[in-house]
């Protein structure tokens, strides 16, 4: 990146957004545009594409996602996860979707549920563990789509990471697996009571998998997000996956609300790719033609953070990439995933101390992704992202 790339200031920031929407806005809806607003404001010095009816709401720049909503401070995908991402901070709260046998969809960052749920416990789903094969990964233990949606609620929901998250065991067996359905229901309801939507950010996981396993998710989610008005360009409602087939028929089946294209490693391949014999990988989908490509089916790329700004062999971080200045270049905008508290999940710029469950500096990690122009963030602390989007917004006007 050039020294010009690097600056950040409000004019910066209005030009960029004009970018970023590009010929997405049309598509982000009517309020697709930039609009100049001072950090005094209480937001960015522009506001992120999307909005509401009318451009009546807007996200700030850059929004904070909550990424499985609150997974940093309470077991992911419940609804205590997602009522705490609103109640910390976040714009946007996330959902993965998976099946269950008889065709409902839950929220669930896999369809193998030993980790985030008490089936273990439950002698009567005993004989239920078995191995699958998920996008050529062979997996054992528990599968959604080996139960019936009210099976699953005979469970109860508990910490993925009790190593990492101690704390947030005390949460274990609170909270039951939610479907869409309900989160949908639930954010219609908190969007009346604060005056203003609750945005969603709702991906398809596996959907190559589901499909062949006679589980389709797209036509079972086109029909929910239609009963709740969310297919619309305008709804407060992102769609998310690492298969492109997937949102390219989300947009044949009628959902026009913006879509995110999920990006992993530089040398990973989507599993659609995989499938269908595509060649190309994450680091053909980053160059301007894959940019290109993207465009014409989606309104934004997902990419993990290393790809924005990627590290040397000790985890220290590098040079950015020209990525967030190509991809804005095409109208795509960017939310990059995912950034953490602990040491271990941070770059080593930013580690305090040896204990890798231990905070670092997330703060000024957060805030150096900021800087980049990316449009949104994926965390599992909305909080911490909230403080250091400000110190990115003080530091722009200096």
């Amino acid at each position: 990146m050039t020294d010009d790339q690097h600056k950040s200031g409000p004019g910066r920031r209005t030009m960029l957004s004009a970018a970023a929407l590009g010929a997405g806005g049309a598509v982000l809806g009517a309020a697709g545009t930039a609009r100049a607003a001072t950090p005094a404001q209480g937001t960015a010095a522009q506001a992120a594409p999307a909005a509401g009816r009318g451009g009546a709401h807007r996200l700030p720049f850059p929004a904070v996602i909550g990424h499985r909503g609150s997974a940093g401070y309470r077991p992911e995908h419940t609804f205590g996860s997602y009522e705490y991402a609103l109640e910390i901070g976040a714009d946007v709260v996330e959902q993965d979707l998976v099946p269950t046998r008889d065709g409902h969809l839950v929220c669930r960052h896999e369809p193998e549920i030993g980790g985030t749920t008490d089936v273990a416990d439950h002698p009567e789903f005993a004989n239920r563990r078995t191995t699958k094969t998920v996008d050529g990964v062979a997996t054992t233990g528990w599968f959604t789509t080996d139960f019936t949606l009210a099976e699953l609620k005979t469970l109860r929901a508990v910490e993925r990471l009790p190593a990492v998250r101690q704390r947030n065991t005390i949460y274990n067996g609170r909270w039951e697996v939610p479907t869409f359905d309900e989160v949908l229901a639930w954010a219609d309801r908190e969007g009346r009571r604060r005056g203003r939507p609750v945005w969603l950010h709702t991906e398809t996981k596996h959907p190559t998998l589901f499909r062949q396993m006679g589980l389709p998710l797209e036509e079972r989610l086109t029909a929910l997000l239609k009963r709740y008005g969310r297919h619309r360009a305008d709804a407060p409602q992102f769609l998310e996956s690492f298969e492109a087939q997937s949102l390219q028929r989300l947009g044949r089946l009628g959902v026009a609300a913006p879509k995110i294209f999920l990006l992993s490693g530089l040398t990973s391949q989507p599993w659609d790719f995989v499938v269908s014999g595509d060649k190309r990988t994450v680091a053909d989908l980053v160059t301007p033609a894959g940019l290109k490509w993207t465009a014409s089916f989606a309104q934004g790329i997902g990419p993990t953070t290393d790809l924005i700004i990627p590290h040397d062999a000790s985890g220290k971080l590098l040079e950015p990439t020209t990525l967030v200045a190509d991809a804005h270049r095409e109208g795509l905008v960017l939310h990059p995933y995912t950034a953490r508290n602990e040491n271990q999940f941070l770059p080593a710029d930013y580690r305090v101390g040896t204990d890798p469950n231990a905070y670092g500096d997330p703060l000024a990690s957060f805030a150096r992704w900021f800087a980049t122009g990316i449009d949104g963030l994926f965390t599992d602390n909305a909080d911490t992202a909230v403080l250091a989007r400000e110190d990115y917004w003080n530091s722009a006007t200096r």
